[in-house]
């Protein structure tokens, strides 16, 4: 019997429509606005100035704290303008314009070669090292810097590294195509880990919906002492760090601990390729696979592109804007943020853009409770979603924390599943943002 997490979850319709579009590598824009915030934690410092030459691979901005990251150039030519710009958050952030010179110049010091570099002669500090000088952050969306989290607290000793191949949002398949296209990487780059964390198994966790994927990696890992394809039963929202752990490892992380305290160290399929790169290529992370997909879209695709680049870019890669889109989601359906603008740039973070037509963004009108607790049933972190909607309504922030509200994972099972079609997850957002300020607040 296939795995999977024991506490809540839903079976939303995977639409998984670009699943065999193979990744389409997009011409170098024109220009790329590059944020210099696009990971968890501190903005980086900016490093250049308006009209300074720069190549690919150029260090732009710098980490700004421990939990921070490196930003850099994406292609070669000038930066033209340091302005703040709408990024997928609604909000204008600080970024890096740079005007294309055409000639797509990189640093010397990047291994541009496609051979597959196995043996991996650096130390683990010197690993975490690396990574940490390529800027390479997680690209499952939450973008935690991935140096941090191979630094561990003392109490706490890793056992095994996961590598998180669920890709349970509906739509996206950018990692299934990369897990297919890009094996022998990845299962270097697992093997990295592993060094890094100084440990001796490692488990790429994929659904069973992604059968050719399973097939081909258990293939290529009979070569990787240490390392297993361990297929999953289908289910959402599994991609989370604490579900993928119950599932792999049948162990439960508590609430505001960490995943390394059960003995795991989880990494996104796009981060581990992007720590093969750095470490064996010395590549920082400046591009990525994003989907560009939706049910309307002419030509649903998975499209490598250099990060800071337009996502107008990709969807009129993908045949443009179909006429009954209603809107624009950066990710998926289900934890995604809808645009208010076509133009944001791609960063690290992006793993998709979805166009949605009318019929499957309404929202049906909001109806009593009716307690029926299905939201507790799907809620996969073990909380009452209709009493802490009801809890910030009434502004009661005190019950809030007392019933974990931080502990939500954003996945909208409770909203998706509601049949009063009550906007739960928006409530627990807007008090999760609050109580967060209160606990930040009261420790200063």
């Amino acid at each position: 019997m296939l795995r999977t997490f024991r506490k809540g979850g839903i079976h939303p319709s995977e639409n998984k429509i670009s699943r065999g579009a193979a990744i389409v590598e997009l011409p170098i824009p024109s220009e790329v606005k590059i944020p210099i915030s696009q990971h968890i934690g501190a903005p980086a410092k900016v490093l250049v100035k308006r009209g300074d030459v720069v190549k690919v691979g150029t260090l732009i901005a710098e980490s700004g704290g421990f939990i921070s990251a490196n930003i850099h150039s994406s292609i070669s030519g000038t930066v033209s303008k340091l302005e703040d710009v709408v990024d997928a958050s609604g909000y204008k952030k600080s970024v890096v314009t740079i005007k294309s010179d055409g000639e797509d110049l990189w640093e010397e010091y990047i291994d541009r070669s496609k051979d597959l570099v196995r043996e991996c002669t650096l130390s683990p500090e010197e690993i975490t090292k690396r990574i940490a000088e390529c800027g390479v952050v997680g690209m499952g969306g939450a973008t935690f810097p991935t140096n941090v989290k191979l630094m561990p607290p003392k109490d706490a000793t890793p056992e095994v590294v996961i590598i998180n191949g669920v890709e349970c949002e509906p739509y996206l398949t950018a990692d299934h195509r990369v897990m297919i296209e890009r094996g022998e990487e990845l299962l270097v780059g697992t093997t990295i880990l592993m060094k890094a964390a100084g440990v001796s198994r490692g488990v790429i966790a994929i659904e069973n919906n992604k059968k050719d994927a399973i097939r081909h990696l258990a293939q290529l890992a009979k070569s990787y002492p240490g390392v297993e394809v361990m297929p999953l039963k289908v289910k959402y929202p599994q991609g989370g760090e604490k579900q993928l752990i119950d599932a792999v490892l049948k162990r439960q992380v508590g609430s505001g601990k960490l995943p390394v305290t059960v003995g795991a160290i989880v990494q996104n399929v796009g981060t581990t390729i992007a720590v093969y790169e750095a470490v064996q290529k010395h590549k920082p992370l400046m591009s990525r696979v994003v989907t560009v997909t939706g049910k309307g879209v002419p030509n649903p695709s998975n499209f490598f592109v250099r990060l800071g680049a337009s996502t107008a870019y990709l969807i009129e890669a993908a045949g443009g804007v179909p006429e009954a889109t209603a809107k624009i989601i950066s990710g998926g359906p289900m934890m995604g943020k809808a645009l208010s603008r076509e133009d944001v740039p791609v960063t690290k973070g992006t793993s998709g853009v979805l166009l949605l037509p009318e019929e499957e963004t309404r929202r049906k009108p909001m109806r009593n409770c009716i307690r029926c607790a299905k939201c507790v049933s799907a809620c996969p972190m073990g909380l009452n979603p209709a009493f802490l909607m009801r809890d910030v309504v009434f502004k009661d922030m005190d019950a809030c924390e007392k019933q974990h509200i931080v502990d939500c994972i954003e996945c909208g099972s409770c909203s998706f599943t509601c049949p009063a079609n009550r906007p739960l997850l928006d409530y627990i957002r807007l008090g999760k943002k609050e109580v967060l300020g209160i606990i930040r607040a009261r420790k200063s």
